[in-house]
């Protein structure tokens, strides 16, 4: 988070984005507000003690607030204590978009880019399957986020985290010339997409909860449901829509980690393998940025609470060309 020093006690003072705020009771009986606050340089649990509405304000998510405050450890990671709040004012020049993460490209390079692969093959079932659910879902995807909290939850997340596995799996097939190419690739193309029904999500393109659907369904049970719909609509053999619906419900590769099933012919397997690489390497990446050259990082929870260790040999910030 990118706050500025005001004294040497660790006070600080800056502009943020209130990602997640929740009305709580303290062990006192006090309430206070529980935060995530984040800016385009990462994020920060805040707590707000003996919260007045009357004094301090009302606050929802994705509300844009200056704050001042102490930064301490909490178990092991930084937590901040809210001395003062107050909402951004007109005169505060602030632009919300200054304040939000982002994938680091422009949804629309992305989703082109993606959509001229599909629009290339040669299996006119994939070809119709794949274009016609990405042309429905357009708007959305160009800013949609890949997680709530974890793995690519940035503004246009969605679109970094399925062109990564795409250029991952291109380079798959080079190795293995038996994979289906098409097969894999329309996986790896709709494997996500019903995460544009499964969160909540505001125009900044960061997730605030999950909606309905989301919690009681998920992402791989809606998105096999949405290939079934549009299969019986575009007249897609069962036999196509079978497959893409297993490869999108075993994604996740255990029951464990909320796959429907195990995958069960190479394609699935290997957009699993990816999936689950993709997201570690983003994790990974964004521990050890944080973390100070030749040390570890704070604890990382979807590594298995995993301390990461930040070898300093590479440059962390380097941008990959996606297209």
């Amino acid at each position: 988070m990118n706050f500025t020093p005001i004294d040497n006690n660790g006070l600080v003072e800056g502009f943020c984005l209130i990602k997640t705020i929740e009305q709580k009771t303290s062990s006192k009986g006090d309430a206070y507000l529980d935060m995530m606050l984040s800016d385009k340089d990462g994020e920060i649990n805040a707590k707000l003690w003996r919260y007045q509405k009357d004094i301090h304000g009302e606050y929802t998510a994705n509300a844009l607030v200056k704050i001042r405050g102490t930064i301490s450890q909490y178990n092991g990671a930084d937590q901040l204590k809210i001395e003062r709040i107050r909402p951004v004012e007109a005169a505060d020049n602030i632009n919300a978009a200054d304040f939000v993460k982002t994938a680091g490209y422009s949804g629309e390079e992305m989703f082109n880019e993606i959509f001229a692969i599909a629009e290339k093959f040669s299996d006119q079932e994939l070809k119709s399957i794949v274009c016609t659910i990405l042309n429905d879902n357009r708007m959305a995807m160009l800013y949609w986020p890949a997680a709530f909290k974890l793995h690519h939850a940035v503004r246009g997340g969605l679109l970094m985290h399925t062109l990564s596995i795409i250029r991952l799996a291109e380079g798959v097939c080079r190795v293995y010339p038996f994979v289906d190419r098409e097969l894999l690739l329309s996986g790896v193309i709709l494997h996500d997409i019903a995460k544009i029904s499964e969160y909540e999500v505001s125009e900044t393109g960061i997730a605030t909860g999950y909606t309905a659907e989301g919690n009681l369904i998920g992402h791989l049970a809606m998105g096999a449901m949405a290939i079934n719909k549009y299969a019986k609509q575009l007249g897609i053999s069962k036999k196509t829509a079978m497959l893409l619906e297993h490869m999108v419900l075993s994604h996740h590769g255990e029951p464990e980690f909320g796959a429907a099933v195990r995958p069960m012919f190479i394609e699935a397997e290997l957009l699993s393998e990816l999936d689950l690489m993709d997201s570690r390497v983003f994790e990974m990446k964004e521990a050890v940025e944080a973390a100070t050259e030749e040390d570890f990082s704070s604890r990382v929870w979807a590594m298995d609470n995993r301390k990461l260790y930040n070898h300093a040999r590479t440059d962390l910030n380097k941008k990959v060309n996606l297209f």
